[in-house]
């Protein structure tokens, strides 16, 4: 699939099918023993990623790419930074600003669209967390690609690692027809991506496994 059609599956995925369930993951609502170990695997790699950035954000402009309900873009904001939210899902957009604080020592804002868009405009940082998880090697490339003339600094965002479970998942995925599929994660190894970025460099950062939760942080510099 090409990138345009990977984005409007998820899209349409989350708008249709997975709005609510993520709604409630992403909040302190009650959730299963299976969906808790992925909320505490979000909400450590959600630590990873802010780690990788400066601990003072104040004038800091950052794009939280595939920003979900806003919980990163919200930590971001805490710490000073100037931050723009976008998702392709604009349900999910909604919700996160209906719970953006309104006192932030920093700003927030959340809009619909492609983290791809340049009119988004130029950032000091970009966080993309568990958003890029869908894409093919190539795809990733690519984005950081098209990506790079918009960064000043550095982007750190994950990916799904080449494990043996996810591994095994994926070529399940693969039998069933497209048309009866919801979005597939495509495992990667950090050392393939680095071989295949044309421009750049890419530093792998840290996995975290937490029950069904697994993903991979990396870290690009132009």
């Amino acid at each position: 699939m090409s990138y345009e059609a990977t984005r409007d599956n998820v899209e349409t995925y989350f708008d249709r099918t997975a709005t609510k369930t993520w709604e409630r993951l992403t909040s302190d609502a009650p959730v299963s023993g299976i969906r808790a170990t992925v909320r505490a695997g979000r909400d450590r790699m959600r630590d990873v990623l802010i780690d990788q950035l400066p601990a003072d954000l104040n004038g800091m402009r950052i794009l939280d790419a595939g920003c979900g309900t806003g919980a990163l873009a919200v930590e971001l904001a805490a710490r000073g930074a100037d931050v723009v939210g976008v998702d392709i899902s604009p349900q999910l957009i909604d919700i996160a600003k209906k719970r953006a604080p309104k006192d932030l020592p920093g700003s927030t804002v959340f809009t619909a669209g492609d983290m791809l868009d340049p009119e988004l405009g130029v950032f000091d940082y970009i966080v993309a967390m568990d958003s890029m998880i869908y894409y093919s090697a190539d795809d990733i490339a690519n984005i950081l690609t098209k990506i790079e003339p918009r960064l000043r600094n550095t982007m750190v965002f994950t990916v799904a690692p080449r494990t043996p479970l996810l591994m095994a998942m994926w070529r399940v995925g693969k039998l069933f027809p497209r048309s009866d599929r919801s979005p597939t994660m495509v495992p990667h190894s950090p050392d393939r991506l680095a071989r295949n970025l044309p421009t750049g460099t890419l530093r792998n950062v840290e996995r975290v496994t937490s029950g069904f939760y697994i993903s991979n942080a990396l870290e690009f510099r132009p």
